[in-house]
């Protein structure tokens, strides 16, 4: 186990909750019982109640000006947390596209955005309002997965909370993560998934959770986590939680994703698997992905615009067929290949190590074998899992 020690670069955003500057809460909600268990853990976080399905305006934020005005409101909207009602379904199939290998995975939607602020991060370009928001109306998204369970009873569903937010980035004020493991304990067809970038697992102590859920962290090259992954914790952070959280007999996961060329990547990212594998026993680990920098185009001129510092995305790159840029296959390759080879050397023959949304070829060329030899990658995941 990782020793308790201080980290090299220590970071004040273990808990992204504190940077919340104000909370907005619609009129018909404010006597819910959930949503006066948020606002008391959240105080003194000033609090301001609106019209419902009324979007107010972010204060100090512009509702017109173009590329400028998006881009203040983005920073804007990370400080103001909205409590709503999500007014659609939870439950959604991953986003991904028929030409690269899927997991199969189940998103379960809890709200958007997050308050740290990742330079690659895809939400800048894909989000049609800035605001950090979280869904309050928890009794229908247990009712939408009681009905999901009901429906398909011999479905094994991997059901994560971290695709379009951090699964534990305001968990000190929701305590989501405590209702989504108690319900899931007693599910056997089914894993939930909570992926982060945060330390903040103090909800996670002391529940039962009869090994129905995995707990994730998006791991990078140091010097990646010190200057794109901004306001979030440290590497020795997370893996003082991964390791505590594997000390509560939770399942483990890590996702090595985006991996982004840099001067001493090599060195980086032996460094953070190095580590990871002192931290936490390699038969707790259940999956690791590996996944390159891929972006849609509209994400470099917004990303670059906030973060001029940064200049990964300066980087040669190609048009996937997703129509996502991603690096040349060659480049591709050799990361994943010294990636994959640190991994394997350490990790526990059970642990699912896979790539994220790549092509058979690419799979062959890393791994020797294509997800279909092995019964398909979301069969490989449910192997690790259970």
């Amino acid at each position: 186990m990782l020793k308790k020690q201080p980290s090299k670069n220590p970071s004040p955003f273990s808990d992204p909750s504190e940077l919340i500057r104000r909370i907005y809460v619609e009129e018909s909600i404010l006597d819910l019982p959930y949503t006066r268990e948020i606002l008391t853990k959240a105080k003194p976080i000033p609090v301001e109640i609106i019209k419902d399905r009324c979007v107010p305006d972010l204060p100090g934020g512009q509702q017109k000006g173009g590329m400028a005005g998006y881009i203040k409101n983005l920073t804007l909207g990370k400080q103001n947390l909205f409590l709503s009602l999500n007014r659609g379904r939870f439950l959604k199939a991953c986003p991904a596209t028929r030409e690269y290998r899927c997991c199969d995975y189940q998103v379960l939607n809890i709200g958007m955005n997050c308050p740290m602020d990742c330079v690659y991060c895809i939400l800048q370009a894909y989000m049609n309002n800035p605001w950090l928001s979280f869904y309050v109306n928890v009794d229908d998204l247990l009712a939408e997965l009681d009905e999901a369970f009901r429906s398909e009873p011999q479905t094994f569903r991997r059901i994560g909370t971290g695709e379009f937010t951090d699964s534990m980035a305001l968990d000190r004020l929701t305590g989501l993560s405590r209702i989504l493991v108690e319900y899931m304990s007693g599910k056997q067809t089914a894993v939930l998934e909570l992926k982060t970038k945060t330390a903040v697992i103090d909800n996670l102590q002391g529940i039962d959770h009869k090994g129905r859920t995995v707990v994730s962290w998006s791991l990078n090259s140091p010097v990646i986590m010190q200057k794109e992954e901004l306001k979030t914790a440290s590497l020795n952070q997370r893996l003082e939680a991964a390791s505590r959280c594997a000390e509560m007999g939770y399942k483990i996961g890590f996702h090595f994703d985006p991996v982004i060329f840099h001067p001493g990547w090599q060195q980086g990212y032996a460094e953070t698997i190095s580590r990871m594998f002192a931290a936490v026993p390699p038969e707790k680990i259940v999956w690791i992905s590996i996944g390159a920098l891929r972006y849609l185009p509209a994400l470099k001129s917004i990303a670059t615009t906030r973060f001029p510092n940064s200049n990964f995305f300066h980087e040669e790159f190609i048009t996937g067929l997703d129509n996502k840029s991603r690096y040349f296959r060659p480049l591709r390759v050799e990361m994943y290949k010294l990636i994959h080879d640190l991994l394997r050397a350490n990790a526990n023959a059970r642990t699912c190590i896979y790539l994220c949304m790549e092509s058979d070829e690419i799979w062959q060329e890393v791994f020797g074998f294509s997800p279909e030899d092995k019964g398909g990658l979301p069969a490989m995941l449910d192997r690790a899992v259970n």
